[in-house]
């Protein structure tokens, strides 16, 4: 059986230090392009294969990201996961993924598990606003898309981006619009209504006023489609003639409604969401949504994780309105129902 290859086997192929081909190892951002790619191809060339074991026994950490959220089946989770770990491979570490079911009971019990497995860091998408744990180990941890306790948060800027959803609902003429908002529960939820609601509120002091309805409900297509149902089956002049969800998920779920109940969008309804995950555009129509850059908020987490020391302060990335077929102008009415 030949002999497994070494660090000082690479460094010599690829014609650089043991130090720099541990460089690249670790992940180290600071290592050149050209040195990161001879490396790189000594390690496929020879089949080297770091001893993880040995190294986290030296280290006392691995080259492991333990990620958690929320809810696995939810689209833009599973979207944002594969951004996660696209970024972790970009520094050369790899991802453990566990989902809390939306318990925090579970939330913790998968924090103490990573721990135990001597991760490198660990990302959290929280399940709902929560103390989050006290952890003596020197270990750093980030929060992503929603707030675990009071560790660093790297999000979309949620009230910026429900915001732009306002503007282009008013914009079409909309005067009547409900709001199917989040969890309260959860500081993405409260931003992204406060957002919404705060730019209808300046509308009304500075333009024509916007009657607008508020329902609550979870970030899921069942509560979207039963919102969504119950405003609908209202008489036609009582109805609202737009619909914004706090999630594309909820909006999805409106749109189901709306071909329940043979309500045509866009030129009866306009219905919008928020997220932007695979699915909204591949409905019919199209969904109108907000646009979350999940590479982006990746990248960001994954790199404050690994800086040394790691990052210590929020950071917010603008979303971006996706216009697509869900949306249109207001419809005018009837003349009969003009009169009352």
């Amino acid at each position: 059986m030949s002999k497994m290859p070494t660090v000082k086997d690479v460094a010599e192929y690829a014609g650089v230090s043991v130090g720099t081909v541990s460089r690249v190892l670790s992940g180290e951002a600071a290592v050149k392009p050209m040195l990161r790619e001879k490396v790189n191809d000594a390690i496929s060339a020879l089949g080297y294969r770091p001893n993880v074991t040995a190294r986290a026994l030296r280290t006392s950490r691995t080259d492991v990201i333990g990620f958690i959220v929320p809810d696995i089946t939810n689209p833009f989770f599973a979207q944002l996961a594969a951004s996660v770990e696209r970024a972790a491979l970009e520094r050369a570490h790899s991802l453990m993924l566990a989902s809390s079911h939306d318990d925090r009971d579970a939330e913790q019990s998968h924090v103490l598990a990573f721990l135990d497995r001597s991760v490198r860091g660990i990302i959290v998408v929280a399940s709902s606003d929560s103390p989050g744990l006290h952890l003596e180990a020197a270990i750093p941890v980030i929060s992503l898309d929603r707030r675990f306790g009071a560790f660093p948060l790297v999000s979309t800027n949620h009230a910026q981006a429900a915001a732009l959803m306002a503007d282009h609902l008013y914009e079409f003429g909309h005067r009547h619009i409900a709001y199917i908002a989040g969890p309260p529960d959860t500081e993405a939820g409260r931003m992204r209504r406060q957002g919404f609601v705060g730019r209808i509120d300046r509308f009304g002091k500075t333009g024509e006023p916007v009657e607008l309805e508020i329902a609550y409900g979870k970030f899921d297509y069942e509560s979207g489609e039963r919102i969504a149902r119950d405003l609908l089956s209202r008489p036609p002049q009582d109805r609202p003639t737009a619909i914004a969800a706090a999630s594309d998920q909820q909006a999805i779920g409106a749109l189901r409604a709306a071909r329940d109940l043979k309500i045509d969008v866009p030129r009866k309804l306009s219905v919008t969401g928020f997220d932007d995950i695979s699915l909204a555009n591949l409905v019919v129509p199209r969904l109108t949504t907000i646009c979350q850059p999940a590479d982006m908020l990746a990248r960001r987490a994954v790199g404050l994780l690994l800086d040394e020391p790691s990052g210590r302060r929020d950071e917010m990335v603008d979303g971006a309105l996706v216009v697509r077929g869900s949306t249109g102008p207001c419809p005018k009415p009837k003349p009969d129902t003009a009169k009352h």
